[in-house]
C-alpha cells in the first residue's frame, strides 16, 4: 500500500516550530490518518527525504518561480537549472534582487504571479514577507533535488530509484493547504502562532474544518479518516501546522487516485508551465494559460 504524506514546511523548523508531516494512505475514497511527525531542522528533513522508502506526498512550499520574473532577470528558462542558480544565491541577494524588482513595477503589480496563483488564491512564490514562500522555496526545492525525488512535470528524480513497474518510488508535489481550507472556511481564520489571536473563533474553524474533511465536504470528495485522539490533537494546535499537514495530505491523497485511475502527471493540469510549477488539485479556469 503506497504511503502518503502531507508537509507543513518551514525555511527555519525550531523544536517550537517544527517541519510537520502527516503520513497515512488512501482506503476506499478514505484518507486515513496514521501519524504525525515533527522534524526540527532542514537537516533532519533531508534526512527524512533521503530514506529507502516509497511514498507520494504533498509539500506546502512552491516549486517554482514566476516565468516573467525569470525571464525579466534573465536567469535559466529550464527549471532544474533555474533552481540550482537560485540555490546558490543567498537569501540576503533573494531579497535584494525580488526587492528591486518589485520597486521597478507600478503599485497594485509589485509581484509576478504564476498561472497557478490565480485559480489557488495563493502567494506568488517570489515573496519573501508574510509568508515567505520565496525563502522556503529556497530551502525546501534544492534538498528535494538533492534526495533525487521525481517532481512530476518538473523535474525526472533519481533514474534508479524505481519500483518493479518502473515507477518513481518518491513523488513530490506542490500543495497549498488554503486551497482546501478556504473551500470549507471562506475567509474564517483558523489558526495564529500569535497567542493574543488564539481566539474561540478559531477554535471554533478547526472544529469546523476537521468535521467537513471526514465527511469529506470538498471537491476532492474525500474523507478523512482519524481517532478521536487525532482530531483532538488537530482542533487544539492552535497554530494549524498539523492541520495544515493533513490537508496537504488529502491533497497527496487526490494525486494517487488520480494516477491510479491514469491521469497523467498525477492530475496536474496537461498546459502546466514546466518553469513555474502547479499547485496539486488547483484547477486551471477557463481562458486561463497554465503556460505561462
Amino acid at each position: 500500500m503506497t504511503e502518503l504524506v502531507g508537509c507543513d514546511f518551514s525555511s527555519r523548523p525550531t523544536a517550537r516550530k517544527p517541519i510537520v508531516l502527516a503520513l497515512g494512505h488512501l482506503e476506499r475514497g478514505r484518507v486515513l490518518l496514521s501519524r504525525l511527525e515533527r522534524l526540527a531542522s532542514l537537516d533532519a528533513f533531508s534526512g527524512w527525504l533521503q530514506q529507502p522508502r516509497s511514498w507520494v506526498g504533498a509539500f506546502d512550499l512552491p516549486f517554482g518561480l514566476p516565468r516573467e520574473l525569470v525571464e525579466t532577470l534573465d536567469w535559466p528558462r529550464d527549471w532544474a537549472a533555474c533552481m540550482r542558480h537560485y540555490a546558490a544565491l543567498d537569501r540576503a541577494t533573494v531579497r535584494a534582487t525580488f526587492a528591486a524588482f518589485c520597486d521597478a513595477r507600478p503599485k497594485g503589480a509589485k509581484f509576478a504571479h504564476r498561472a497557478t496563483d490565480w485559480p489557488a488564491h495563493s502567494s506568488p512564490s517570489m515573496k519573501w514577507v508574510n509568508p515567505p514562500v520565496a525563502y522556503m522555496l529556497h530551502a525546501g526545492v534544492p534538498r528535494l533535488l538533492e534526495a533525487g525525488i521525481h517532481l512530476p512535470g518538473l523535474h525526472a528524480g533519481d533514474p534508479q530509484d524505481v519500483d518493479a513497474t518502473g515507477q518513481p518510488r518518491r513523488v513530490a508535489l506542490e500543495a497549498y493547504p488554503g486551497l482546501l481550507a478556504r473551500e470549507i472556511l471562506g475567509a474564517r481564520s483558523y489558526k495564529s502562532d500569535d497567542k493574543a489571536k488564539q481566539t474561540p473563533e478559531r477554535l471554533i474553524a478547526r472544529k469546523d474544518l476537521v468535521t467537513a474533511l471526514e465527511m469529506g465536504q470538498t471537491r476532492l470528495h474525500l474523507r478523512l479518516k482519524v481517532t478521536h485522539a487525532q482530531r483532538d490533537a488537530l482542533v487544539a494546535d492552535t497554530s494549524g501546522d498539523a492541520l495544515d499537514a493533513v490537508l496537504c495530505l488529502l491533497q497527496a491523497a487526490w494525486a494517487w487516485q488520480q494516477h491510479r485511475q491514469g491521469a497523467p502527471c498525477y492530475g496536474l493540469p496537461p498546459e502546466m508551465d514546466p518553469l513555474e510549477g502547479w499547485i496539486v488539485s488547483a484547477q486551471a479556469a477557463p481562458g486561463i494559460n497554465a503556460g505561462g
